[in-house]
């Protein structure tokens, strides 16, 4: 029989989530700060350098989604061109604080916390590797999403979801991969450290 993950070990990680969830509501009004504080403390451990550089790899990906999508778009090293709907061209520019690196913190977070748990080692990797490919694929999609509102809704209503929405795009996709984790690795390879009971003893008892 397949061994059940444990109804504590199953909340670890979204008492996590739950209390980050809090914590990212809490500064939303006050995002800007929020950022600058992490900017700084990203700055100071030499993250800015390596995730600039993956800026215009991002850019070519977010071109070949909006271009799939039928949007016109083009690229120039880590700047970022859509045409909105009167032919107007708009630039926008994926600086090292927005290619993501913050959803994968908070995807670290959520493992660290979820994973401690009698899970077998094939299981953790699963978990982790569909984690952080999943989480690149969400923020391709949230870059996506505000180059796409750029184009047809301006540039306003681009940047406010760009400062707001991501972060809750982020955070729901974290609650929906942990559910999943749970429901179809973890449980299938929770470790059955305990020994098996059978269920005849427990008649003749």
């Amino acid at each position: 029989m397949m061994p059940r993950v444990s109804a504590p070990e199953d909340r670890r990680a979204y008492t996590a989530l739950l209390a980050i969830a809090g914590g990212l509501l809490l500064v939303l009004p006050f995002v800007t700060t929020f950022d600058d504080f992490l900017t700084v403390g990203a700055i100071r451990l030499g993250i800015a350098g390596p995730a600039q550089a993956v800026g215009p790899f991002e850019a070519r990906m977010v071109v070949a989604v909006l271009s799939a999508l039928g949007v016109h778009a083009g690229v120039n090293g880590s700047e970022l061109i859509v045409w909105n709907l009167s032919g107007q061209p708009q630039a926008l520019f994926i600086s090292w604080n927005c290619v993501g690196w913050q959803s994968l913190i908070l995807l670290g977070i959520s493992l660290v916390a979820g994973l401690r748990g009698r899970y077998s080692v094939a299981a953790r990797i699963q978990v982790v590797l569909i984690g952080v490919l999943g989480t690149l694929c969400v923020n391709l999609l949230r870059m996506s999403a505000v180059a796409l509102l750029a184009a047809t809704a301006g540039r306003v209503p681009a940047l406010l979801f760009h400062d707001y929405g991501g972060t809750l795009i982020v955070i729901a996709w974290l609650f929906c991969f942990w559910a999943l984790a749970y429901r179809w690795i973890l449980s299938a390879g929770a470790r059955a450290d305990e020994p098996a009971i059978d269920p005849a003893a427990l008649e003749a008892a």
